[in-house]
Order: C-alpha cells, then sequence, then structure tokens
C-alpha cells in the first residue's frame, strides 16, 4: 500500500529536489505566492524521479518495455552504426517519454550485455524520428541464452541533458531490471532482428517492466489497431 501512494525515488533524483526544496525557501523569503509556486516544483521533481516497483512477467522469451510512454514508431530501421549489428530486417519500435512519465529504464531481455558505447549528440525534440541517430544516446546490446541479440537505447531529448547507465559489458542481467534513468523527458528504441515480431503499435501506452514488448515463441505477424 505505501509502495503505491509513495514510491521510492531514484538516487539521481535527490540532489535535484534538494536544490528545489531550498530554492523554494528562497522564494517564501521573497514572496509567499511564489513560495507555493517553489512547493508545486519541487512535489513535481520528487514526482519526475518516481521509482515504482513493477510486476514484471518471468516466462523465458519475453522482451519486456524498457520504459514507460507512448509507442511513437514502430518501423524497420537499422540499428545506430557504432553497435555494428549486422544484417537486415530489425524493427524499431520507439517509446517517447514526457516529463511525467516514470524515467526509470528497465532491461528488456534476460541475458549478457555483450556491448554498451555511448554516443554525444544533439538535443532536438526525442519524438521526431531523426533523434535516433542525431540526439546523444547510450546503446546496449544484450545476447540471450540463446544467443539471440536485440539492441535497445536511451536517448537524450529536448530537455533530457543526462543519460545514466548502470550496467557494464558482460554483466548478467534479468528482464525487468533497473538499469538506468534519463533526466528530463527522452525516448527508449528497441531494435527487434529479423523473424520478431513487435506485439505493439503505434500510440499504445507502455509501462516499463511490466508490457510485453514481443514474445520469442510468438509466431504472430506484426499487430494492427485501431482507436474505439
Amino acid at each position: 500500500m505505501t509502495q503505491g501512494v509513495l514510491p521510492s525515488i531514484h538516487r539521481e533524483g535527490w540532489k535535484f529536489i534538494g536544490i528545489f526544496a531550498v530554492a523554494t525557501l528562497f522564494l517564501f523569503a521573497f514572496k509567499y505566492e511564489m513560495g507555493l509556486l517553489g512547493v508545486v516544483l519541487t512535489a513535481w521533481c520528487a514526482y519526475f524521479f518516481r521509482d515504482p516497483e513493477r510486476l514484471t512477467p518471468t516466462r523465458e522469451g519475453l522482451i519486456i518495455s524498457p520504459a514507460d510512454g507512448i509507442v511513437s514508431a514502430v518501423i524497420e530501421a537499422t540499428p545506430p552504426a557504432e553497435l555494428e549489428l549486422e544484417g537486415e530486417g530489425w524493427t524499431r519500435v520507439s517509446i517517447f517519454l514526457n516529463v511525467f512519465n516514470v524515467h526509470v529504464n528497465r532491461i528488456p531481455l534476460a541475458g549478457k550485455i555483450i556491448k554498451s558505447i555511448y554516443h554525444p549528440g544533439k538535443f532536438i525534440n526525442a519524438s521526431l524520428d531523426k533523434a535516433s541517430e542525431h540526439n546523444e544516446r547510450q546503446s546496449l546490446i544484450v545476447e540471450a541464452d540463446k544467443g539471440l541479440k536485440i539492441a535497445f537505447v536511451q536517448i537524450a531529448g529536448l530537455i533530457a541533458r543526462r543519460i545514466v547507465c548502470d550496467v557494464n559489458v558482460d554483466q548478467t542481467v534479468q528482464t525487468g531490471e533497473r538499469y538506468g534513468i534519463i533526466r528530463f523527458g527522452s525516448r527508449a528504441d528497441v531494435y527487434l532482428p529479423k523473424g520478431v515480431s513487435p506485439l505493439v503499435v503505434e500510440g499504445q501506452t507502455m509501462v516499463g517492466g511490466e508490457t510485453i514488448l514481443a514474445d520469442l515463441a510468438s509466431k504472430e505477424s506484426t499487430r494492427s489497431a485501431e482507436i474505439r
């Protein structure tokens, strides 16, 4: 019950909450109404850095959403060049996070991290397709037990200015495990290899660590959907 009402705060957030709180005290000293605005902003800062528990499906072969947000695109696309992933037919699922989403990122598939590359870049609107190529990003490849590889990327956005990644090459990770955070508004891309169809559609709301993005055991083709 407590977790649902007052979720944990990610460690990256405490210094910002402290800064907002101190600024609020100065605003109260200057003008009461400004202080009230500071209280609202401090509460929002704490809300932004919330880190709730998630109920992750554990069946082998399930690929889980790495982030909260809205699916902004499901398209065929080549993974970032620095990852040097060979072959064609990759599908990119892009998830856009606004400033009200949980920004803690989670591992989409259990396995071993075999590549981790940081790429500096621009800070254009993360909802734009070109953000995958031009924005600052942290790219990872995980290799599952049976040799299948997927790539997933943290992308900085228009407001975001820092990507935090807490996993390293050769580290064994579990599906749904926390691995980083992006401040403040961003995007997460997942690259699925040929033959793995996404089970989500553009416009769908995702819950990081819970929503099933794809199933290695599924023979279902790419889904379609309509608003009803």
